[in-house]
């Protein structure tokens, strides 16, 4: 059944103004466009005197009474956020030092057991609850009055559109729910039996887990949401069980290498290694009718029965009925709603039939059913080998599902900064299968402690260099869905504006401390962690907890341990300890489909913590306080980590991405595709010039860091200068007001050149890390005409210097207008860095995805691979000339990445 419209949207099209109706642009003659620029720029000079002093006896002009309006006008047109008007602006290491101050371990506690205590699927009434909470919690924290009407905007309409495209001209913080309607299905029934030789039923699952009441929320919606695969395929079929290990490819490879027949066949195949989805492909790809996912507990690491652990909730060990839900979408093809591919799920988009969703059924079993099946194969030990053995009897399948266009709902919210252009993406998902206390809540109380924080900054004078948006996305968990459709729906946008996307989704499933990113973002990511203390012990820091392990002990699985090892190994080949990102949560379309430098991080899981039950009514508000974080330490480290590495981003003068890191990181990069090429049974192509162009691309890069030192260098000494004339700034302050007075009036902020756009940004460094001198009461000064001004400006002297503007000796005007352009032009080579990855071509088989260094591996789905489009084709296709023009292709992408940080 199709959605249909529900009073909670916005206005309809007929009542509002349309997107494209604005008001005509005017043009403007050199003389007007001249005086204009001055404005700009001289204006940024009165708020320039205390960078140096880093804020601390600054006094803002008064241009506006901020009394009663925290983001009243203050300077060119910019919201100052003040909490009381003779307060210096905040920044630098006093405002990251109150920000710190504010995630606590009580709130965060608090905002768990709000969130947690009950569930709230992607498309449900308590998702759309929630979406309003977290609508409530911006709203108030940032300072945004409730508008009349409820800011729910349904996608593609103009309120939605004019919501995103509008943030770089938002003078005040904001905040907006953007409805999708994706195709998403739930569980109507399901059924798993056991049939003898004369087609008897002998055995009849019970698929649902058993709510032990030692842990009441657990027991209380045991029943609330049925054990099923999301957007998983409906259907009833029968056949003879065969197991497939983890169902990963080379798992199916041996089986088919041994004489395997799958045609028919339900395929029993255990979680872990790769996405869940990824082994259904396989499974359809053989012939198979359908495929049950059970979860075995030798993945559980130390924590065993059998190593004598209790089970949940009585223990750490796994539930024996606990059942993993989750998406088998086949993420690796294409994220986001399956029948819009590469386009947003409006209400009335058109669809496809969705080729990244299975074709035969499946179903998620516990433990206990799984011993209950391998039985069949010949008993629990004998079951769990890979020889291709299959069961007597014959296992019926039943999976029927509603599928149904379904609206969800991600809110956003925007705290303007000084350059409205430039903007930092925070986002975690906020839908979970049940109640969800690590995924994805543990990510949502970490982001609502950031938003605290922010707040306070807020109210005590302070506004980020560069904007920063908040995002709280829905139907993650069925694959991605809200922040991709949000990413197609704004695909030529967001490339533009957004700096670095911040990822956060598990804060905390276990102890120890992990980041995944970008390289460009790795160095910032490290330096940050090892500013914030360790959750648990203060002589150390949250770096130090990259290497903790839980308090159980015992012995592992060796399969499992093999397999752990080589992850942590894997690990530690990057230089900067912090592993590239595949997918498996919202980064995925910012990074791998539009190329904006991304990251992820959170506590993780080892094999001395405590079982988390993934995706399980068990993923529960007492297993958070019990095992996972007991008192909530961990929670509020990660709210300090991410929290400051968004401040350190979004007020850095110039943008803290390294692509120098990133080019000595390619290396390493390609030392594995030669390893790979050396392993394999064909012709190693030749990488030389692959080779070659990496080092000049590390040359170039070496070049462009001397030149961020001397052009940051070179903007804090100009300031410093402007900084000794506080009598030239107060002369103009009053013919600034003038000036400014009669651009408000007589033109937009859109009616701007490139050249004026450089000179906002040189206003709105000024703005930013300015500070005026201090005085006690208005300057009070002459009028200066402004045709002084624009004379000046187009070189010719002013016909009145005495009463025209002033231009005292030295004044290094021209200089630091040159300054700010060299600034600008720097931060554009290095937030556009990440996007020169992508290729319009995308990669083989999945033009989705189409960024040439990293994607998620075509049969992991959730790890990373590597030059991807290389490495397939020597991995998977084994096709030489494939591989000749994938290297062909990363020649041209690695050129092209060093002509533009040298241009």
């Amino acid at each position: 059944m199709e959605a249909k419209s529900s009073p909670f949207l916005g206005k309809t099209e007929e009542e509002t103004l349309p997107f494209s109706t604005q008001t005509p642009i005017r043009r403007r003659n050199a003389y007007t466009r001249s005086l204009v620029k001055c404005a700009l720029v001289l204006t940024g000079l009165w708020a320039a005197r205390g960078f140096l002093l880093g804020g601390r006896d600054a006094r803002r002009p008064h241009f506006a009474d901020v009394h009663g309006d925290p983001w009243a006008i203050s300077g060119f047109g910019a919201p100052g956020p003040l909490k009381h008007h003779h307060q210096p602006p905040l920044k630098g290491e006093a405002a990251e030092k109150l920000f710190l101050s504010v995630p606590n371990n009580e709130s965060a506690l608090a905002a768990s057991r709000t969130y947690a205590t009950h569930p709230h699927l992607a498309g449900s009434v308590e998702d759309f609850e929630d979406a309003k909470v977290i609508l409530e919690l911006f709203q108030t924290e940032f300072g945004i009055p409730p508008p009349e009407d409820e800011p729910i905007f349904s996608a593609g309409t103009p309120e939605s559109r004019h919501a995103t495209l509008h943030i770089p001209h938002y003078k005040k913080p904001k905040a907006w729910i953007d409805v999708y309607y994706p195709v998403m299905n739930t569980p109507l029934d399901h059924s798993l039996q056991i049939f003898n030789a004369d087609g008897e039923s002998i055995w009849d699952a019970n698929l649902e887990e058993d709510g032990d009441e030692g842990d009441p929320d657990a027991a209380k919606y045991k029943d609330a949401v049925p054990a099923w695969h999301g957007l998983s395929r409906g259907g009833e079929v029968e056949g003879h069980l065969i197991y497939a290990n983890y169902g990963t490819k080379e798992d199916y490879d041996k089986l088919v290498e041994a004489g395997v027949n799958f045609t028919g066949k339900i395929v029993l195949a255990r979680y872990g290694a790769i996405f869940r989805g990824l082994k259904i492909k396989g499974a359809e790809d053989l012939g198979a009718a359908g495929v049950l996912i059970y979860s075995d507990p030798r993945d559980d690491g130390f924590v065993t029965a059998e190593n004598g652990y209790d089970a949940y909730p009585a223990g750490p060990a796994r539930n024996p009925t606990a059942v993993q839900r989750g998406s088998v979408q086949y993420i690796s093809v294409y994220s986001g709603d399956p029948s819009t591919p590469g386009y947003p799920a409006y209400e009335n988009a058109p669809r496809t039939e969705g080729s990244n969703i299975p074709k035969i059924p499946s179903l998620p079993i516990s433990w206990a059913n799984a011993v209950r099946l391998l039985e069949e194969i010949g008993g629990v030990d004998e079951g769990r080998k890979l020889d291709g053995k299959t069961s007597r009897t014959t296992v019926k399948l039943v999976n029927h599902v509603d599928d149904k266009i379904t609206p969800i709902w991600n809110t956003l919210a925007v705290i303007p900064g000084h350059v409205s252009s430039e903007v930092v993406l925070v986002g975690c998902h906020r839908d979970a299968w049940v109640m969800g206390a690590v995924d994805p809540v543990s990510g949502t109380v970490s982001i609502h402690e950031i938003v605290k924080g922010f707040g306070e900054l807020i109210r005590n004078g302070w506004r980020p260099l560069r904007t920063i948006v908040f995002a709280s996305w829905d139907a993650e968990e069925y694959g991605l869905i809200g922040s991709t459709e949000w990413a197609e729906d704004f695909a030529e946008w967001l490339p533009e504006h957004v700096v670095s996307y911040l990822n956060l989704d598990v804060s905390v499933a276990g102890s120890r401390w992990q980041a995944s990113a970008s390289p460009s973002l790795a160095d910032l990511i490290k330096k940050t962690a090892k500013d914030i203390t360790h959750p648990t012990d203060p002589q150390r820091t949250l770096w130090d907890a990259t290497t903790d392990n839980g308090p159980f002990e015992g012995e592992a699985d060796a399969e499992f341990t093999k397999m752990y090892e080589s992850e942590q190994s894997t690990r530690e080949k990057y230089q900067t300890g912090i592993s590239p990102l595949g997918s498996g949560s919202d980064f995925t379309a910012f990074l791998q489909h539009l190329g904006i430098a991304s990251s992820d991080q959170g506590f993780g899981f080892t094999p001395s913590d405590a079982v988390y039950h993934y995706h399980s009514i068990y993923d529960s508000q007492r297993y958070q306080e019990v095992y996972a974080d007991p008192g909530f330490h961990r929670h509020v480290a990660v709210a300090k980590s991410l929290g400051l590495l968004t401040l350190r981003l979004a007020d850095a003068i110039i943008l803290p991405l390294n692509t120098t890191q990133y080019a000595f990181e390619l290396d390493s990069y390609l030392d594995i595709v030669e390893e790979q090429a050396s392993q394999a049974s064909l012709d190693t192509p030749d990488f030389s010039g692959l080779r070659a162009s990496i080092r000049r691309l590390q040359s170039v890069s070496l070049e462009l860091d001397k030149e961020k030192i001397e052009a940051e260098e070179e903007f804090k000494n100009l300031l410093d200068e402007i900084r000794k004339k506080p009598a030239f700034l107060k002369r103009i302050i009053r013919w600034l007001k003038k000036v400014f007075r009669h651009h408000r009036h007589h033109h937009h902020d859109d009616d701007l050149s490139s050249e004026d756009e450089s000179l906002r940004f040189a206003h709105d460094l000024l703005a930013a890390y300015g500070e005026p001198p201090r005085h006690h009461h208005r300057p009070t000064l002459g009028p200066l005409p402004p045709h002084a001004c624009a004379e000046h400006k187009l070189g010719r002297p002013p016909r009145h210097p005495d009463a025209g503007f002033p231009h005292p000796h030295g004044f290094p005007i021209r200089k630091f207008i040159q300054a700010a352009k060299r600034i600008q032009k720097i931060n554009k080579k290095l937030s556009s860095f990440e996007r020169g990855f992508i290729s319009e071509e995308g990669i083989k088989d999945r033009e989705w995805y189409r960024h040439l260094g990293v994607a998620p591996g075509k049969w992991l789905g959730y790890g990373a691979t590597t030059l991807p489009a290389l490495t397939e084709a020597i991995t998977i296709d084994k096709d030489v000339a494939l591989a000749e023009h994938e290297v062909s292709r990363l020649v041209n992408v690695v050129e092209g990445l060093a002509t533009s940080l040298q241009s």
